[in-house]
């Protein structure tokens, strides 16, 4: 593709997501969403940083600056969601997520004014809907998908349900989950950005998320602490309109380190 012949930042950092078992196919309309989330020395910078969780520390010695100046970076990325920040033991680590499940909902997980998120929801919907090359790897290619729907606990009988594995509960993440948060809905905020809200609800914020992914929302305030009762509120209120459980984990261990259930 002759646009990615001259190297930039963005092509950098498009070559660096595709480093993940879920990557992003290069197109004209990923070169513009990577546009407006981040700028070009940003992309050039991200794109050196490991695949694996790392430190300011690490990620100074990667960019070759000082460790303040390498962690101011980080947390301004992080408090835009472009990285997640992890407490392990007092020690703070930095992830890049995937594109999906990943930065790209964030960036429609709140209400921002530093971007066009009715523009930014056009250009997802092209990519990910015109453009379907990357939704058909996200969720039909590779050995473990990046999701799947949860079996719905009232109508399996009893007698069968001591076979349902622990993991494929809702209730059973919600009652392990160190952390609980919720914010709003990706999928609907980009549908009424582009004047096509979504007809089954009216219910904005009801993205679960759990762990980690739910600390990470509640410190940069575009989710908010719940409890487990309240989860389960939410589950159910769910259920009642129609809408189907549906988790997201992280492809290494499906029954373990579930992040978020959509509904």
């Amino acid at each position: 593709m002759a646009h990615h012949l001259l190297r930039t930042g963005y092509s950098e950092l498009v070559d660096r997501l595709n480093r993940f078992p879920q990557g992003a196919p290069p197109s004209r309309l990923l070169d513009k969403i990577l546009g407006m989330l981040f700028s070009e020395e940003e992309a050039r910078l991200v794109a050196r940083l490991p695949i694996r969780p790392f430190t300011a520390a690490k990620a100074a010695k990667a960019w070759g600056m000082r460790r303040a100046t390498a962690k101011a970076l980080l947390d301004r990325l992080a408090a835009r969601a472009i990285l997640v920040d992890i407490d392990q033991d007092g020690t703070t680590q930095y992830v890049l997520p995937p594109p999906m499940a990943g930065f790209f909902e964030f960036s429609l997980m709140r209400v921002r004014p530093d971007v066009d998120q009715k523009v930014l929801s056009e250009l997802f919907y092209q990519y990910l809907n015109v453009e379907d090359e990357f939704i058909r790897d996200l969720f039909t290619r590779g050995e473990t998908q990046l999701g799947r729907v949860f079996v719905h606990e009232p109508a399996v009988p009893e007698r069968q349900a001591v076979h349902v594995l622990d993991y494929e509960r809702a209730s059973e993440i919600i009652r392990t989950a160190s952390h609980m948060g919720i914010s709003t809905c990706y999928c609907r905020h980009e549908k009424d950005l582009l004047g096509k809200p979504c007809k089954v609800t009216d219910e904005r914020k009801n993205c679960l998320l759990f762990g980690n992914t739910a600390q990470f929302a509640i410190d940069y305030k575009f989710g908010h602490e719940i409890t487990k009762d309240q989860a389960k509120e939410i589950l159910l209120n769910a259920k009642d309109e129609g809408l189907v459980h549906k988790t997201f984990h992280r492809a290494q261990d499906i029954a373990k380190e579930e992040f978020a259930i959509c509904n």
